[in-house]
């Protein structure tokens, strides 16, 4: 039973919630990075190298052909294009998650740094400071 406990004390804190918001965010962040690189990035870059869309890009294994039965058999590639592609993808999000956590860090040292103002004295500092002031006198 230490178990559900445990798992009932972690839901009820928020993290499975948090978790949750966090992976749906970053499923539509992905979708929004992939279209970044392939609809706004990758077609001048591609343009800049002489027209290379670079998914098309592959090394042709095998040429696709026919079988003594006459089934097509499709080619065998190595779509480094791909690859490319989403290696692009991953520095542009990492990139953006960087400077995501850069800007939140600079706001929390800038939240730590700020002025606090000491605390009210207790009533038995304020008697404290009151004796000495009479012994003072």
């Amino acid at each position: 039973m230490k178990i559900v406990e445990e798992f009932k004390q972690f839901a009820i804190k928020g993290n499975m919630v948090d978790m949750a918001v966090g992976i749906i965010i970053g499923g539509a962040f992905g979708k929004i990075i992939s279209s970044l690189v392939n609809d706004v990035i990758m077609p001048p870059l591609g343009l800049l190298l002489g027209g290379v869309n670079f998914t098309d890009l592959k090394l042709n294994l095998k040429a696709a052909g026919m079988d003594e039965a006459g089934n097509a058999i499709e080619a065998v590639t190595l779509n480094y294009g791909m690859f490319i592609q989403t290696f692009i993808d991953f520095l542009i999000i990492a990139f953006a998650i960087f400077m995501m956590i850069r800007a939140m860090n600079k706001m929390k040292k800038k939240e730590e740094e700020a002025p606090t103002l000491p605390p009210d004295p207790t009533k038995e500092e304020k008697l404290l400071t009151e004796i000495r002031d009479l012994l003072k006198k």
